[in-house]
């Protein structure tokens, strides 16, 4: 009798985003490369800190995590 594979940890997104403690989903927001002159100090402090994905978006990468 086979048994079904196991799924694979997508390892282009596993560097890019870390899960919490809670569960949710943290990431480093785009954006925030180059060219930092010509963008608002306001703006330049958005990009800095990090963010945590939507539930939608959470429970998907959560799946191609295998978490």
């Amino acid at each position: 009798m086979s048994q079904m594979p196991k799924q694979k940890t997508h390892k282009g997104l596993s560097k890019r985003v870390k899960v919490t403690a809670s569960g949710k989903v943290k990431y480093k927001r785009s954006c925030g490369g180059h060219l930092m002159g010509t963008k608002n100090a306001k703006r330049r402090r958005r990009i800095a800190s990090a963010s945590t994905m939507t539930s939608v978006m959470g429970k998907k990468a959560k799946i191609m995590l295998c978490d």
